[in-house]
């Protein structure tokens, strides 16, 4: 290591189940240079100091998701969070909050993965289309309704900063709400009735309490409070609307 060589502290929750009885922290030390990524420090680590930490990444580009972790306290990317911003004090990195930890740095995301499955995230057809009868047309209007909802990259963040989903973790969440929306709002869709059934039950958006902290740490820009947001509206307008229209239709 040259006398010139950065060095930082990076703090890492530590976890391994079969042997912890609680995480606990570990401190390393570490050189880097400006263009050098958390994610990047954390790799360092295990490359050269300590082969048996755990963590997800896969991309190293933003475009999976796989790498989120608490920094400093707040749900990112690592990949995208760079260990110049911090220097020269520690950086304290973390499992994502509010989730079961597997292992160090790795969260379970069952929970997560069935409330993704519960949403229906495909497009269920209005009515049978075949191959003869060609694609579905949309119009530049109809994609700006769903585009910016589907650009989720299921990272979790959003849930790491969700104090709701941190109380109830059988909250459907941010970024499940998003992808439902995405889908309910899509033109060739004609699911949004079995998906509202969820929207408007017990584990549905009116447990939102409007933080929106949500959206902040979103690195798609996704805005998924605002789908929740819209998902109220819609709840709260299908409930009332129950009373105004007579049952068997009007006569």
């Amino acid at each position: 290591m040259s006398d010139n060589q950065k060095v930082i502290e990076i703090e890492v929750l530590r976890y391994h189940p079969e042997k912890d009885k609680e995480p606990h922290k570990q401190v390393f030390e570490v050189p880097f240079t400006d263009d050098m990524s958390v994610l990047q420090g954390v790799q360092y680590i295990k490359d050269y100091l300590d082969g048996s930490l755990s963590f997800r990444w896969s991309c190293r580009m933003a475009i999976c998701g796989s790498c989120g972790m608490m920094i400093n306290g707040e749900p990112s990317l690592s990949c995208q969070t760079f260990l110049r911003d911090y220097y020269p004090a520690r950086v304290r990195v973390e499992a994502l909050s509010h989730f079961p930890i597997e292992r160090d740095l790795v969260i379970n995301m069952e929970g997560f993965m069935e409330k993704l499955e519960s949403i229906q995230p495909y497009i269920i057809p209005k009515e049978p289309r075949t191959l003869q009868e060609g694609e579905y047309l949309q119009t530049p209007e109809q994609l700006n309704e769903y585009e910016q909802f589907s650009s989720c990259i299921n990272c979790l963040l959003c849930y790491a900063a969700c104090p709701q989903f941190g109380l109830n973790s059988s909250f459907i969440g941010p970024a499940a709400t998003a992808l439902l929306h995405r889908y309910n709002v899509d033109s060739r869709d004609g699911g949004k009735a079995e998906r509202m059934e969820l929207i408007n039950s017990e584990e549905g958006v009116f447990n939102c309490t409007a933080v929106g902290y949500c959206s902040e740490v979103c690195p798609k820009h996704v805005d998924p409070a605002n789908a929740v947001n819209q998902n109220k509206t819609i709840s709260a307008a299908d409930y009332f609307l129950r009373f105004l229209t007579p049952k068997g239709g009007a006569k």
